[in-house]
């Protein structure tokens, strides 16, 4: 039977439905939070090959940088306009591996180099800004990479790989 003063204020039972009530959902989040944490990759899936977005806003004209993506090191380099046009007027037939400067960017953003900074020759890092063209140099056997990544004089068979990446804007690439 309830009184007018009980239906008022709150007993001690209400205070035990809710408190259990509490406790419950708690336990129910706490059981269920390991079930939904196990559907996201594992940090080996995401270090195998998930894509990662690189801001170039702070990369200065002539400056680059160097990211890891798939455990490789991966130079993005903001040339300068004086790169550009050395990597443009290089005849082909004098590389040892021929490609244009233009197959090796991305239309409209010559300015940005993005290479696999790995040595073809025997898998070394070469320097960046460094060698006979300003471009990469690899000091274990001499390889001499131009500013485009070209392989121009030493052992090196090839130019230096140029990973997938996108433009997700004109300040941001996506590599992978």
């Amino acid at each position: 039977m309830t009184t007018a003063s009980s239906a008022d204020h709150p007993t001690r039972r209400d205070f035990l439905f809710v408190a259990t009530g509490a406790v419950a959902a708690v336990g129910a989040a706490a059981t269920v939070w390991p079930f939904v944490a196990q559907m996201n990759p594992d940090a080996a899936t995401i270090a195998a090959g998930a894509p990662i977005e690189v801001d170039l806003t702070p990369i200065a004209e002539g400056q680059d940088i160097k990211v890891f993506w798939r455990g490789k090191p991966i130079y993005i380099s903001h040339r300068t306009k004086k790169q550009i046009e050395e990597a443009q007027k290089v005849p082909l037939a004098s590389l040892p591996d021929p490609q244009a400067d233009s197959a090796r960017v991305k239309a409209g953003h010559d300015q940005w180099l993005v290479v696999i900074g790995i040595c073809t020759h025997l898998g070394c890092i070469p320097i960046a800004h460094e060698g006979s063209y300003d471009g990469f140099f690899c000091p274990c056997h001499g390889s001499v990479y131009d500013t485009s990544g070209r392989i121009r004089s030493g052992p090196a068979p090839t130019n230096l790989p140029v990973p997938p990446y996108t433009f997700v804007s004109d300040t941001k690439i996506q590599i992978g």
